[in-house]
């Protein structure tokens, strides 16, 4: 599929309203596990997604429409520590949804054109992206968090499921 942001916002606008459907209001136990070692749990997913929405997604898409350099700055992966300090997951999911929908209305403001979306900015590590590139991720961005919650998840009942695991593909089984 071609990208195009009238395909690209309704994912984006789901986004907060999936993942506080799946974790508002669960025990600790679901929020504060992870599958492993260095992994995230939901809670930190959720405080990373937060850190996106200011130091990423709009603040690089301005970076390619504005003027001067289009160098983005790095992105701190380990920025959603303190996005989390002293907060519960309800406050998260809460400044999530709020900070994507500031966020939305900010791209709906940009009058898209092909020209505007081939427009470039260049990311430290990738070199030149475009917009269209950037706003794509976006979308995948979100898909793959929606994913990783669920497997961080299942990882949690890995054994309680017993014999069924071998049908459960999001525990590593053959479905």
């Amino acid at each position: 599929m071609q990208f195009e942001i009238e395909k690209a916002l309704p994912v984006l606008e789901r986004t907060p309203q999936v993942i506080e459907s799946l974790l508002y209001g669960l025990p600790e136990e679901w929020i504060n596990n992870n599958e492993g070692g260095d992994t995230w749990t939901p809670f930190e997913i959720v405080a990373h997604l937060i850190h996106g929405e200011k130091t990423d997604w709009i603040p690089r898409t301005q970076i390619i429409l504005g003027e001067g350099s289009k160098t983005f700055n790095p992105f701190d992966m380990e920025g959603h520590i303190e996005e989390g300090k002293g907060k519960i997951m309800a406050q998260l999911l809460d400044e999530f949804k709020i900070l994507r929908k500031e966020n939305l209305a900010q791209l709906k403001a940009v009058e898209f054109s092909p020209e505007i979306l081939d427009n470039t900015g260049i990311h430290p590590t990738l070199g030149p992206v475009t917009l269209r590139e950037l706003l794509a991720a976006w979308v995948v961005h979100d898909l793959t968090h929606i994913h990783q919650l669920s497997r961080v998840m299942a990882k949690q009942y890995d054994e309680a499921v017993g014999p069924w695991k071998q049908f459960m593909g999001v525990l590593g089984g053959r479905r």
